[in-house]
């Protein structure tokens, strides 16, 4: 544990659930802030559908899949065991996580970006884009289009398929609330443009927009630093690498630049 952090002592907001959550807690207590553990994002398999189920039936025929996160890997091999690739189909992941869990499995990850988003993905790989490429996308239901318009752009044939939703859990509703009524979170940590929503969702529907006043805001990644700002809310710390413990890290040079924040 580090001897002295700005964190310390603060009620910090770990938007996860419990099986991601662990490793993001103890770095905010690393750095001697106490985690709060409320999911804000859940997922579940999606129902097998046609368009599903002709993507996974034809998975020897593509080129490339590319997966965006750890759930799509998860999900997409729920439905089908590995076997099931063909030896040429390569991998293209977004994101450490991503790219570990694969490994993990034994499966080659052929291309990585350099940084986790979208944009960056799209303008390192659409080198390796040829005319007629076959792409699979697995991907949540609130997924963004971006990348499989593009690689179509770039002359690929892109298959995308839903295979996971995303809800908020019940009994997180319950939790935020009284928390936030009662001002008890000091720093709002979000990871996702999904958890952002699922937030503000309580906050408006309880009309607890007053409580935000008294919170400090970090995220990870340009496109959910754009949703908090949609709402009308100040971004204190984003860091330039999209990891949780940058994110805690560039939450802590914050309060000891602003000594104390608010």
């Amino acid at each position: 544990m580090i001897e002295f952090s700005p964190l310390c002592g603060k009620k910090i907001l770990v938007p996860r659930g419990e099986k991601e959550a662990q490793s993001f807690s103890q770095l905010i207590e690393k750095y001697r802030g106490i985690p709060i553990e409320i999911p804000l994002i859940a997922f579940r398999p999606k129902r097998m559908d046609a368009q599903l189920e002709e993507c996974l039936n034809l998975i020897q025929m593509y080129d490339w899949i590319i997966f965006t996160s750890k759930v799509t890997v998860e999900t997409l091999f729920s439905f089908i065991d590995m076997e099931a690739l063909f030896p040429t189909t390569k991998i293209a992941v977004i994101g450490k996580k991503t790219e570990k869990v694969l490994q993990e499995m034994g499966l080659e990850v052929a291309f990585s970006p350099t940084k986790y988003v979208a944009e960056t993905f799209v303008e390192e790989f659409l080198p390796y884009v040829e005319k007629g490429m076959k792409v699979f996308i697995p991907k949540g239901n609130l997924a963004r289009e971006y990348i499989g318009d593009c690689l179509k752009s770039g002359g690929a044939e892109v298959n995308e398929a839903v295979v996971y939703e995303t809800y908020m859990p019940e009994e997180s509703k319950t939790k935020l609330a009284n928390m936030m009524a009662k001002r008890e979170l000091d720093i709002l940590m979000f990871t996702s443009p999904s958890t952002v929503d699922h937030f503000m969702s309580v906050i408006k529907d309880l009309g607890l927009e007053s409580s935000l006043q008294s919170c400090l805001i970090s995220c990870i990644g340009p496109v959910t630093e754009n949703k908090i700002k949609s709402y009308g809310l100040t971004v204190h710390a984003a860091p330039l690498v999209y990891t949780v413990e940058e994110m805690i890290k560039s939450m802590s040079t914050y309060l000891l630049e602003n000594a104390g924040g608010n």
